[in-house]
């Protein structure tokens, strides 16, 4: 079974989501997070190491469903072959604890991505965090999308869906 956190098809669904980029620490990579005509998201922009840059992401507040809990989230996603990570927020703040779970779609082809709730990793400004319990998926505050790794120049990332596995 699963429960939806974001299904991408109306232009509604993006409109909570917005962009911290490494511009917030003097670099200029860019992204943003917009609906598409044919019935999804594309999270996208550039990805640059100028000023000691080097990261792009984008976050919105999780609606309820979230509070359920699940083992794995399941994202229904495009890619252009990079390597993206899905992130989960436990706290309110800005600039908190991010659970994160790397993983590399397929480019070009619609493809389910599942994630093990045991995969997420707790990290503060991209540092591991080893002293930190597991995630608690029915403690989401927020989910996000990120790209960094050096992986530079232009990125793609397509979105129908984001759900949990019960």
């Amino acid at each position: 079974m699963t429960t939806p956190i974001c299904r991408f098809d109306t232009p509604e669904a993006v409109a909570g989501w917005y962009a911290i980029d490494d511009r917030v620490m003097g670099g200029v990579s860019a992204s943003r997070m917009a609906f598409h005509t044919e019935g999804h998201a594309t999270f996208s922009g550039s990805l640059s190491l100028t000023n000691n840059g080097g990261f792009a992401s984008v976050r919105s507040p999780v609606i309820a469903s979230a509070s359920v809990g699940g083992s794995a989230c399941l994202l229904t996603v495009r890619g252009d072959g990079k390597r993206y990570k899905f992130s989960i927020r436990t706290g309110a703040e800005l600039d908190g604890v991010s659970y994160q779970a790397a993983f590399q779609p397929p480019a070009g082809e619609w493809t389910r991505i599942e994630l093990a709730v045991a995969d997420f990793i707790p990290t503060w400004r991209g540092r591991v965090l080893d002293h930190l319990p597991p995630l608690a998926v029915s403690s989401a505050r927020q989910v996000g999308l990120l790209i960094a790794d050096r992986q530079v120049g232009p990125f793609k990332l397509d979105l129908r869906a984001i759900e949990l596995v019960g």
